[in-house]
């Protein structure tokens, strides 16, 4: 009886006739009053598993329905009191048993196991879709927006119906119109000669929505209203990525990550007609109405072009391609890789830099032979991947392309989208073990190259800081920097390091908030050129020291301000021994510009003094309160006269 009913339902779940349908005992399961099954998806148990089959025994019972969805329609099965009753399904389809509100529900589960290979298609459709497929890659591609015509895709990604986990994804396995559909797409793709593989999409769609109950807007949407009645109206916007496909030959399978444009996409069942897995409802926000979110999981169908194979399948997989093309150049074919390699310039620059692609791209650029190529594998990364384990690739490229295409390409790294942040500081902590392999390797001429870019980098944020008048924003900035300085005299050779110390020496005084404690720090070491340093912090400090202290009754601040009128009106009253109060009536705009300006220069434009700092600061913080005050006084005497009051008292 039961190799009737696999025939059956071998031929209603549209699996081709060649196929053989095996069913492999799974559970016996038993339902008491008030048990059930939330709603759910099998996990596929076999390598050849493409459903489930459900054989309810007869008993008395009631409740306990079998509820199965499925491409947005749902059915309902009972079971009978007195007969077998056989239910199959996919196990991407969602199913739930209700609650059982009286007697047993009493089943068994078995997995339904596919073997056989598909049929192959027949020919006159074949050679059609081969011709479709070549126009295809043949036809500059139009966006979905408009704009000008870009070149021919690099691919067709046919979406099918089905979701299927990596595990299941094989193309003996596809499911329904699946199979019909991809052993179509796959043979046409040979006959054109392209390349086909199987991939797993992950769709998200936005639309936008009229709620159900017919008003348009929804102001009052509650959060836990189902919007499932809603009714779409217009597509905003879709996003399709790939995450994980198979080799060529079906078998084994890899995890990438590739966006795929809506000019490469097509499918025979569009995403609304699905039921999706995910919904996020947004009501009305003011300046759009309500929208739906969807997501959606189908496998897909990717195809192109054999020439282009390598380039689109690398876009995808950055590790598989640097592989690729170090296991060419290993065995040999050298002009294989370069121009697989070459075939990589339109987008490899958008690879992640990442650590563990940049050791590979080392070892390619080192081996290739062409310095222009290697340079583009080397560009995506940012110094900041660079470690002590790469020192190896990277002197082995230096030595085969020289100090000029080196420096390019650390001066590239450097600027990479010009992100610093605190991974720069700590990439400069084992700056000096990334040195030491690098002399080590017999490349001292890197690592001048290094401490050349890594200086180039550290002064321009000494100037920023050292010429910042805010104290509570500066100190803390360039303490930050001491450690990144000791690291970098440390990882640098003597000819560097002679030069970074004579550039401190040019730095405003307040570098010793800096120097200070990388002194501090560099003292457990014994670090070499902190003598220098050492020696200059003394100078300065004796420098200070000397300077004349403040007289009790001289009440003037230093103030360059920004060189305009208003800003020499200040200073004027601000390098007054003796003038305390200053009435000084404002418009708008010049009272704004004053409060930057105070704001701007800190503690109201004083620079710190360790022989004054304690009177200094106290009246400084004293006079900006006032002046505040003041200003914030005439602010709101609207009906007189704007009027800022300066009282240093």
């Amino acid at each position: 009886m039961l190799d009737g009913a696999l025939e059956h339902f071998r031929d209603e779940l549209g699996l081709p006739r060649t196929a053989r349908l095996r069913a492999e005992p799974h559970a016996m399961l038993v339902y008491g009053k008030g048990q059930f099954f939330l709603p759910h998806q099998d996990s596929e148990k076999h390598d050849e598993m493409v459903g489930t089959l459900v054989v309810s025994l007869p008993s008395a019972h009631t409740g306990g329905e079998l509820v199965i969805d499925h491409a947005g329609e749902s059915r309902t099965y009972r079971a009978s009191k007195e007969e077998l009753t056989l239910v199959a399904f996919y196990s991407d389809c969602r199913h739930e048993v209700t609650p059982v509100r009286s007697g047993y529900r009493v089943t068994l589960t078995f997995n339904l196991l596919a073997g056989a290979e598909t049929s192959a298609p027949e020919a006159g459709p074949v050679t059609e879709l081969a011709h479709c497929l070549t126009e295809h890659f043949t036809t500059p591609a139009t966006p979905r927006y408009g704009g000008r015509d870009l070149d021919p895709p690099n691919r067709l990604v046919f979406l099918l119906d089905h979701e299927y986990t990596q595990r299941g994804l094989t193309w003996r396995r596809l499911k329904g119109d699946d199979a019909e559909r991809a052993v179509l797409m796959r043979a046409a793709a040979e006959r054109a000669g392209f390349e086909a593989v199987l991939a797993l999409a992950e769709v998200k769609e936005t639309w936008d929505v009229q709620p159900s109950d017919g008003y348009g807007w929804d102001e009052d949407y509650d959060e836990d209203e189902d919007p499932g009645d809603d009714q779409l109206t217009d597509l905003i916007d879709d996003e399709i990525t790939l995450g994980w496909w198979t080799g060529p030959d079906g078998t084994g399978g890899e995890p990438i990550s590739l966006y795929v444009s809506d000019y490469e996409v097509c499918t025979t069942t569009p995403n609304a007609a699905l039921e999706p897995y995910q919904s996020e409802y947004e009501g009305y926000m003011g300046n759009y109405g309500n929208t739906l979110d969807r997501w959606y999981r189908r496998a897909a169908v990717v195809v192109w072009p054999r020439d282009r194979a390598f380039a689109a399948r690398a876009e995808a997989g950055s590790q598989w391609a640097l592989h690729e093309l170090r296991d060419r150049i290993q065995a040999g074919d050298l002009a294989g890789a370069r121009a697989a390699a070459e075939s990589l310039a339109p987008f490899w620059n958008r690879t992640s830099s990442r650590a563990g692609l940049l050791g590979d791209a080392l070892d390619v650029a080192a081996g290739l032979g062409v310095a222009g190529t290697s340079a583009m594998l080397l560009k995506p990364f940012r110094v900041e991947t660079l470690a002590r384990e790469h020192a190896g690739g990277l002197a082995a490229a230096a030595g085969r392309y020289g100090q000029e295409w080196t420096r390019d390409v650390i001066n590239g790294w450097f600027e990479r989208g010009h992100h610093y942040g605190t991974d720069r500081h700590e990439w400069v902590e084992g700056l000096p073990g990334l040195c030491e392999a690098l002399r080590v390797a017999g490349r001292p001429e890197v690592v001048r190259l290094l401490a050349a870019r890594t200086w180039h980098w550290l002064d321009d944020e000494l100037r920023t800081w050292t010429t910042t008048a805010r104290t509570d924003a500066r100190r803390p900035s360039l303490e930050m920097l001491s450690s990144p300085l000791t690291q970098l005299l440390e990882a640098a050779d003597d000819t560097s390091r002679e030069e970074i110390t004579t550039a401190l020496r040019g730095y405003e005084d307040t570098v010793l908030e800096c120097l200070m404690p990388a002194l501090r720090s560099a003292a457990s070491r014994r670090a070499a050129g902190f003598d220098t340093i050492a020696r200059d912090c003394a100078q300065r400090l004796g420098a200070i020291v000397a300077r004349a202290r403040r007289e009790n009754d001289d009440w003037s601040i230093a103030w360059t301000g920004c060189g305009c009128d208003l800003c020499d009106t200040l200073g004027t009253f601000l390098g007054s021994r003796s003038r305390r109060i200053f009435e000084w009536p404002l418009v708008k705009n010049g009272r704004r510009h004053v409060h930057t300006q105070i704001d701007s220069a800190g503690a109201a434009g004083a620079a710190p003094d360790p022989t004054k700092g304690p009177a200094i600061h106290a009246r400084a913080d004293e006079n900006r309160r006032a002046v505040h005050a003041r200003q914030d006084r005439a602010a709101h005497c609207r009906d007189r006269s704007d009027v800022v009051d300066l009282d240093v008292g």
